[in-house]
């Protein structure tokens, strides 16, 4: 016997103590496959069970009728065809072994014996291929040496099989004990860990995807280190982290793009110090604050960063001009360390609120068209509130909204075409109850819910948000304009917004009955907030998407309402306005002036909102 055949065998004899009570099989077994081998082997099975599995050659009993040869012959070749190699009396090789041990010279069935070895390696190659990551495959290919081994040890085909269950074990036990160093943080950057590990596998087995993924996932751990450095504004720290990683996959993209996402976590530090620097500006002696801010964020930022030039920009405006410009966009820090919603500065003006006489599609509740004056800007939402923003409100303070109360909201029904009422729907949910993404609109909210979202970024902030008044959205809807919708006349361009288009298709092919001529715009339900070009003051969605909730009470038409843009409220009053078309309006209902009453308890998936800032 050779030496590495002998290294093999003895590798898999001591897969467990079993085996070494077990009598090798006689050596001459390969040139007799009739002679029943004494031998077996224990097979370990996976990681976590270890169970044993030893390959017996099951008894196989003979009768002495002149047919049984023939009987036990084509049993065989029946469990041949059907792959039962070795489990059982039944299966092939067994039955095989039987007919030649009662008739030695049999050339048929030392040729099925010959085809049923084949299979075996076969299948037991077939299972190697999947054994890097599936235990079960594994234990499949070392049943099938424990088989190719008993019965054919001196095989060539069952030596170098041998061998590569040998290298297969070792690969995972390589894999195994990199990803217990994974988990304990030993990485092995200084050589004891993780990834030694794994460049011994990849030396057995190049390209060995277990193998890879956890080299990978080495790199990711490195990077994650810089990333953590970079958080506590230790950028060269972070760098040298970087540095680390860089030496795994060279080649790969992976670390230059971790450089540049550390980058922008500077730059991201930047622009939080530089927001912190605006917002010191509206406390007292702000301007000494944003000042001491600014000398922080000139540690990290590279001479010349904008962010920089910009908060000192504003320090010098704020000592003329106070706080804000039009068109500025900002987010307010909360109190928890996240940011809040995306503001936009809406210029103050004038407008002529509600439609004209005679505009098609218009009712009496749009008029009389009145003028309203905005002597002091105000900050909407650059898009309609996410469902992760609203997480972030519902995780801080266990917030329950009336769909979760109450255990339903309505939703889209695709084989009905209707909207329906659907148990187990909330504001995490979209259009057809599904999880919905962070980055969609929230839908199945009470303009209650609205409310108490906004009152919540009051208290995290420390500033004045609310739910926009109808004379407020109206106004940033138009956004300078005077026309019957936010366009301007006739039908929309292309990219106007998320709007009932007769291009657009439901996934299950239904259209709309009433939609904008040759409009589509890919989308049948609600889109990812901001996927649509703002309007000229920079809000996205206001003309499509969802319709929103605003702060108003519903009243049958404007006579007597607020000279101001102020919300006409009603205390305790039980039916609010919405503004704006969505998703699923009809294209009059996309017009400026549109309105609509619903009562404040109302969810479905076609209302959401966003909120405004006093400054």
């Amino acid at each position: 016997m050779r030496r590495d055949t002998a290294v093999v065998l003895a590798l898999l004899l001591a897969l467990c103590a079993a085996c070494s009570r077990e009598r090798a099989p006689d050596a001459d077994a390969a040139d007799d496959p009739g002679r029943a081998p004494s031998g077996s082997v224990t097979i370990s099975g996976d990681d976590s069970a270890a169970a044993a599995l030893t390959w017996r050659r099951p008894a196989v009993k003979l009768e002495d009728a002149p047919d049984a040869l023939e009987a036990a012959r084509e049993r065989a070749q029946s469990a041949l065809e059907a792959d039962r190699l070795y489990e059982g009396e039944d299966a092939a090789i067994p039955l095989l072994l039987a007919v030649l041990e009662r008739e030695p010279e049999d050339a048929g069935a030392r040729k099925a014996l010959e085809r049923a070895r084949e299979q075996l390696i076969a299948h037991g190659d077939a299972a190697l291929a999947d054994s890097g990551d599936d235990a079960e495959a594994l234990r499949r290919a070392r049943g099938a040496a424990a088989v190719a081994r008993t019965v054919w040890p001196q095989d060539e085909a069952t030596q170098a099989y041998l061998q590569r269950v040998d290298v297969a074990d070792r690969l995972w036990e390589l894999n195994r004990g990199a990803e217990a160093d994974l988990e304990a943080g030993r990485l092995g950057e200084s050589g004891e860990g993780a990834l030694p590990k794994l460049r011994e596998a990849l030396e057995l087995a190049p390209e060995q995807p277990r193998a890879m993924q956890n080299l990978a996932a080495v790199e990711s751990a490195l990077i994650r280190r810089a990333e953590d450095a970079a958080a506590e504004g230790e950028f060269a720290v972070a760098s040298q982290w970087l540095d680390h990683a860089q030496a795994i996959r060279p080649e790969m993209e992976t670390v230059p793009d971790a450089r540049e996402r550390l980058e922008r976590l500077r730059a991201l530090r930047i622009a939080r110090l530089r927001d912190e620097g605006v917002a010191a500006l509206s406390e007292y002696d702000g301007i000494a604050k944003a000042r001491a801010i600014l000398a922080e964020l000139l540690l990290i930022a590279a001479p010349g960063d904008p962010l920089a030039a910009d908060l000192r920009e504003r320090i010098d405006l704020a000592v003329h001009y106070g706080l804000f410009r039009p068109g500025q966009v900002f987010t307010d820090a909360l109190a928890g360390g996240a940011r809040g919603p995306r503001m936009i500065v809406i210029p103050h003006g004038a407008f002529t609120m509600g439609a004209p006489a005679g505009e098609p599609g218009s009712s009496d509740s749009e008029r009389p068209q009145r003028n309203i004056r905005f002597d002091r800007g105000f900050a909407m939402a650059v898009t309609e509130t996410t469902v992760g923003q609203y997480r972030r409100f519902v995780d801080a303070t266990g917030y329950q909204t009336r769909s979760a109360r109450r255990g339903f909201s309505m939703v889209y029904d695709e084989r009905s075409g209707n909207f329906v009422r659907r148990s187990g729907v909330d504001w995490r949910h979209d259009e057809f109850g599904r999880q919905a993404r962070d980055d969609a609109p929230v839908l199945h909210v009470s303009a209650v819910d609205a409310a108490a979202y906004a009152d919540w970024l009051s208290e995290e902030s420390g500033q004045r948000y609310r739910l926009p008044s109808e004379a407020e959205f109206e106004y940033a809807l138009r956004a300078g304009g005077d026309g019957p919708y936010p366009w301007g006349e006739g039908a929309p361009p292309e990219g106007a917004g998320n709007l009932t288009g007769e291009l657009d298709r439901s996934p299950g092919g239904r259209r709309w009955s009433n939609a904008f001529p040759g409009y589509g715009d890919g989308y049948w339900g609600p889109a990812p907030v901001g996927r649509f070009a703002a309007n000229r003051w920079g809000v996205h969605d206001l003309a499509g998407n969802l319709s929103e909730w605003v702060a108003d009470c519903w009243h049958d038409n404007y006579r007597r309402a607020p000279a101001d843009a102020s919300p006409w409220v009603n205390p305790g009053c039980r039916n609010h306005v919405i503004r704006g078309g969505s998703w699923a309006s009809a294209p009059d209902q996309v017009r400026s002036a549109w309105r609509t009453p619903a009562q404040r308890d109302t969810t479905n998936a076609r209302i959401g909102f966003r909120v405004v800032r006093e400054i």
